[in-house]
């Protein structure tokens, strides 16, 4: 049986390729059940490949909650395994559990209200809206179980566990190939269910994950023999995970604003413009896929590195990252200088789409590089139990500084659309850079020592 590493004491370079990796692999399989999804509505009907667009926002709230609930539970997690105090991590993950359940519920119960009403403000009417509120209202009546995997995976990163996790989304995405034909056409004796099995093929195999995940959960040494009394509700530690997840929550939906403000400001050079913001920001973000999986190594790391006062280990296990993830990105940026023509016509023939593409790819091979350094920063300051920063950074990145940068090229000084994607690359490495000099501020040898130790000291005699 081979030994469990420590994330401790392990040397971090080793750790971090073993934490990152599946983690990174396990987010392109996610990404690619997403694809099947979208080519499995465009062969029901051009209204059914709407529907799924029109419902990204509905969606996108529920992997905002899941994903901020995951980030905090897996800080504070961390913190109290690396602080030797396993006791307040069982506690904390058994409190996870139920908040997430509940924030599942009312967001679903949220969502079923508001969903006929969203939709008809962004056009959608007659067989259009119909087929979109079968599709939403499917996934909305399995809501908890989307965020439920989240809130148990939250316990395997706190212990730099990623492989569990990625082994669902492969699973995952294998079924769905499987599943949404079946449903959708109705093979194999099943009811042709057309859009709604699409999503119902989802919930499905969020169900049974979230039960394989438990089983395998509660397996560990750490959530092994949990007793009924830590899963009623305990208002200290509710509150607690709420400080650490809300702030999470709300930068994950600062993105969402940021994509309404840059498609704002593009939409006046026309819909070609738009149309090619979507394709190259698809190609963009699957260059940037393979250093995704940095952000839970530096959590992970520095979550437990941190509790247990090894604040050299926390500046190496940030500065190991961000040079991970820069070194790939300046590579992924090449590729895309290299193949931004080619890219850009896998998606499109129409050359006006095209020539605007090319031009927004050019900048972002110069941008890639400047994602790693902030988000592996803003996982840093999760980890160090400061999410407040993440919030701050994102409302500058996704809302100020675009509103203030892509007004000034673009009009004012009359570049056009090139002012907006230069604005892009200008904003996120503003960004970047102060993300460095904030960073270097937290984890410098300088700033460390007496009350870090004597946190760690005062963690470890709470658990004694």
């Amino acid at each position: 049986m081979s030994r469990v590493p420590s994330l401790t004491t392990d040397p971090i370079p080793q750790l971090t390729w073993r934490i990152a990796l599946p983690a990174s692999i396990g987010m392109f399989f996610n990404t690619m059940y997403n694809f099947v999804d979208t080519y499995c509505a465009g062969l029901l009907s051009t209204d059914a490949l709407a529907a799924l667009s029109l419902s990204f926002p509905v969606f996108f709230v529920f992997m905002a909650v899941g994903s901020g609930l995951s980030q905090g539970s897996t800080a504070l997690m961390a913190n109290a395994l690396g602080a030797a105090n396993r006791d307040h991590a069982r506690h904390i993950f058994a409190q996870s559990v139920g908040f997430t359940l509940g924030c599942g519920i009312l967001v679903s119960m949220g969502g079923l209200l508001a969903a006929p009403w969203l939709f008809r403000q962004l056009g959608a009417e007659g067989n259009y809206l119909e087929v979109a509120l079968v599709y939403m209202n499917v996934l909305l009546c399995g809501g908890p179980f989307f965020l439920l995997p989240m809130a148990l995976n939250a316990t395997l990163n706190a212990q730099g566990e990623t492989r569990v996790y990625r082994n669902f989304l492969i699973a995952g995405f294998l079924a769905n190939c499987l599943l949404n034909p079946c449903l959708m056409w109705g093979w194999l004796g099943l009811p042709a269910m057309g859009v709604g099995g699409i999503a119902l093929a989802t919930v499905l195999i969020q169900a049974a994950g979230s039960l394989w995940l438990l089983r395998h959960v509660r397996s560990t040494e750490l959530c092994r023999d949990l007793p009924r009394s830590l899963f009623r509700p305990h208002p200290p530690t509710l509150r607690l995970i709420a400080a650490q997840a809300v702030p999470a929550v709300l930068n994950m939906l600062t993105v969402a604003l940021g994509i309404f403000v840059i498609t704002w400001f593009v939409k006046h050079f026309g819909k070609e413009a738009v149309a090619a913001s979507g394709i190259a920001t698809r190609i963009e973000q699957v260059a940037l896929m393979p250093a995704l999986g940095l952000n839970t190594a530096v959590l992970s790391l520095v979550g437990q590195n941190h509790g247990a006062g090894l604040r050299h280990r926390v500046r190496a296990a940030w500065l190991t990252c961000i040079g991970y993830g820069t070194g790939m990105m300046l590579v992924g940026g090449a590729l895309i200088w290299v193949l931004r023509a080619s890219a850009m016509r896998v998606f499109t023939n129409d050359p006006v789409v095209i020539g605007h593409g090319v031009h927004f790819l050019g900048f972002a091979a110069f941008t890639l590089a400047a994602y790693p350094i902030l988000f592996v920063t803003v996982f840093l300051m999760q980890g160090l139990k400061r999410p407040i920063y993440g919030l701050w950074m994102g409302l500058y990145r996704q809302v100020a500084a675009p509103f203030l940068v892509f007004n000034t090229l673009a009009f004012t000084l009359g570049l056009g659309l090139q002012g907006v994607w230069g604005g892009i690359c200008l904003v996120n490495w503003s960004a970047a850079l102060f993300a460095l000099w904030w960073g270097w501020r937290q984890v410098r040898p300088a700033t460390v020592a007496p009350e870090e130790t004597a946190e760690a000291h005062d963690s470890k005699t709470t658990a004694s």
